[in-house]
C-alpha cells in the first residue's frame, strides 16, 4: 500500500536551525524524526511511500538513499551493529520523492501525489513532524475502511484554548472510537467549533486532526478544486470537507498519542515522553 509524507514545510518555528537541518532530520534518540512516521507507515503495511520535499531538504533524500561506501567502511571496521542500523534505514520501505515548488499549504503538498498514487483505492498520508506514542492509528483507519468503504481523518481531543490552531470535526458516534464525520473545520474560532457527539447524544470535547489520514483517490478531485482559503494556503480540510458531502468521512480516536515536533518545545517533550 502506498503512503504520502509531506515534508516541504519551511520549519519557521525552528529557525536559524532549519535554515541548514530540516525540522523533520532533528534527532529523536538516534533517529531522526521521519525515520519514525516512516517506521510507522511501513509497518501498518504501507511501505511504498512519497515524501514531498522542497529545496533545501536534500539531507532527507541523503538519510534514506543507500551509502554503499559507509557500508563497506562499517563491514571492514566490524562494526556489525552500526551496518545493520544503517542498511535498515534504507530497507524499511520503497521512497520515492517531489519537490513541492511553492509553498501553498499541506492540500497542495498532497495534491503533488496524484500520479504516484494512481488507481490504488486506498492510500495514507502522514504529516514529517508528527510522531505517534504507544500505537499507530493506522491498523484502526484501515479497518474502519475495509469494513465501511470511506476514507478517515485520524482524531484526538483538543482543548478549548487550543481549537484555532488545527482542522477540528462534528460528527456521531457509530462504533468504538469510531464516528461519522458531519462537519470539517479549518482552524475555527472555539464558538463556531462542531463536537462530536456520543451514541447517547451527548455532546464530547472538541476533537481535532491528529496528522494521519486514509483517503480515496477521490481527495485529488477535491483538491483541484479547492481554492486558497485559511492563509492564503490550500487548505486539506477544505478538500476532506467537499469528499466527506461526496463519499462520507469517518473519524477514527485510539489509546496512543500525537507527538507534535512542529515546535523546539515539542521536540523536547517527545524526546521525553519516548524516553529517549
Amino acid at each position: 500500500m502506498k503512503a504520502i509524507i509531506p515534508a516541504a514545510g519551511l520549519g519557521t518555528r525552528f529557525l536559524p536551525i532549519a535554515k541548514a537541518v530540516p525540522k523533520e532530520m532533528l534527532p529523536l534518540g538516534n533517529k531522526p524524526v521521519i525515520h519514525h512516521v516512516v517506521a510507522e507507515a511501513a509497518a501498518a503495511g504501507f511501505d511504498e511511500i512519497l515524501i514531498i520535499v522542497s529545496r533545501g531538504k536534500e539531507s532527507i533524500i541523503q538519510y534514506f538513499a543507500p551509502n554503499p561506501e559507509l557500508e563497506k567502511h562499517l563491514e571492514s571496521a566490524g562494526k556489525i551493529d552500526a551496518l545493520e542500523a544503517v542498511r535498515q534505514v534504507s530497507a524499511m520501505a520503497r521512497i520515492e520523492y517531489t519537490f513541492q515548488q511553492e509553498m501553498r499549504g499541506l492540500g497542495d503538498a498532497v495534491k503533488l501525489g496524484r500520479e504516484f498514487i494512481g488507481s490504488d483505492p486506498v492510500f495514507a498520508v502522514l504529516l514529517g513532524d508528527t510522531v505517534m506514542r504507544h500505537s499507530s492509528p493506522l491498523g484502526a483507519m484501515s479497518a474502519a475502511f475495509q469494513s465501511l468503504r470511506k476514507p478517515s481523518v485520524c482524531l484526538e481531543p483538543c482543548a478549548e484554548e487550543r481549537v484555532s490552531r488545527y482542522g477540528v470535526a462534528g460528527g456521531r458516534e457509530i462504533g468504538s472510537g469510531l464516528f461519522d464525520l458531519d462537519e470539517l473545520v479549518e482552524k475555527p474560532a472555539p464558538e463556531l467549533a462542531p463536537r462530536l457527539t456520543s451514541r447517547d447524544g451527548s455532546r464530547l470535547p472538541f476533537h481535532a486532526f491528529a496528522a494521519r489520514y486514509l483517503f480515496t483517490p477521490d481527495i485529488f478531485d477535491c483538491l483541484e478544486k479547492t481554492k486558497s482559503g485559511y492563509a492564503g494556503e490550500i487548505q486539506l480540510t477544505d478538500a476532506m470537507e467537499q469528499l466527506r458531502q461526496t463519499t462520507g468521512m469517518l473519524g477514527v480516536t485510539w489509546p496512543g498519542q500525537r507527538l507534535d515536533i512542529g515546535s523546539p518545545a515539542g521536540l523536547i517533550e517527545a524526546a521525553h515522553a519516548l524516553g529517549v
